[in-house]
């Protein structure tokens, strides 16, 4: 059972169903006959609206894919949106995936699906979405979308834990200049994430173990997947080197497509290049509905 809300703008509105009792927000935008549904799974510390920014609809993932012909829900993950504090049912990976497998199940209902459904994820987003795609109720998705995630930090994050761990006396470490520099990456109401902020769930801070068991599980993502790292990402080490570490995990994908985003901060999504990004992995998801196969040199990634 689904409500609607009032919508908040032209093409996009909330929606929440129930899952067992606890309720699952989501934005969505619809298009009339969909090439498929996009899912869309926002990273720590803000909601949904990552992916449609308040006064931004040039930045707008929902806007953008919904004019191209994709029908997107942009799902608040555990513990954000509706379902915070309903943490005693989200305690668990194996809860979190369950409740988010359900929710797109409750929230699509009867929509046309189109030719399937993809899923796009940035930054912690990305555990949701590695898990979803290496379970077995993940196998037909169409393929997935990685932004903003590494297995190994940028410089300039260890630096700062390394003084944190030196000096255990100091306040835990402000990483807020890594995810959101350089300032003139994003535009001056959007820097630093006004508008979009939220309180993270408390096991977003128990999860220490999750790059032995991310190299574990991506080897088991049997779709297309495509990776994408800012040009100016600070959080994670980048380029080609943060690239290849990434996609040398996914070893039972049939394609994988590597991205350095132009211009982008950390949060691609709403950097000045948001369109390019989008347009970027758009074109990717429309390849994944049409089931092009892998170019001899995606091939040459994984082999290199």
């Amino acid at each position: 059972m689904t409500s609607t809300e009032p919508e908040l703008a032209t093409g996009v509105h909330r929606e929440v169903a129930d899952v067992h009792g606890v309720p699952a927000s989501a934005l969505v935008a619809e298009a009339a006959r969909p090439r498929a549904v996009i899912v869309a799974l926002h990273g720590g510390a803000t909601t949904s609206t990552y992916f449609d920014h308040p006064g931004h609809p040039r930045l707008s993932l929902l806007r953008t894919a919904s004019a191209a012909g994709f029908t997107v829900i942009a799902l608040d993950r555990p513990g954000y949106g509706s379902s915070a504090g309903h943490d005693e049912h989200l305690q668990t990976a194996e809860q979190r995936t369950d409740f988010a497998f359900a929710a797109v199940d409750t929230l699509l209902g009867d929509r046309d699906g189109g030719l399937g459904v993809f899923l796009w994820a940035h930054s912690a987003g990305c555990e949701l979405t590695v898990r979803m795609a290496s379970d077995p109720r993940g196998a037909g998705l169409l393929g997935v979308e990685l932004a903003g995630m590494g297995r190994t930090h940028h410089p300039k994050v260890l630096t700062a834990m390394e003084e944190w761990r030196r000096d255990p006396g100091r306040t835990r470490p402000d990483l807020r200049s890594a995810l959101w520099d350089p300032p003139h990456a994003y535009p001056p109401d959007v820097y630093g994430g006004h508008g979009i902020g939220a309180t993270s769930p408390s096991y977003e801070g128990r999860r220490a173990d999750w790059h032995d068991e991310f190299a574990r599980l991506a080897a088991r993502v049997p779709v297309p997947v495509h990776i994408t790292l800012a040009e100016y990402e600070q959080v994670w080490t980048n380029g080609p080197e943060g690239l290849a570490d990434l996609a040398s995990m996914f070893t039972g994908s049939p394609r994988l497509v590597l991205h350095e985003q132009a211009g982008a901060g950390h949060n691609t999504s709403v950097s000045r290049t948001a369109l390019a990004y989008h347009l970027h992995v758009l074109a990717f998801v429309e390849e994944c509905a049409l089931g092009v196969p892998a170019l001899s040199s995606e091939r040459g990634h994984r082999d290199g």
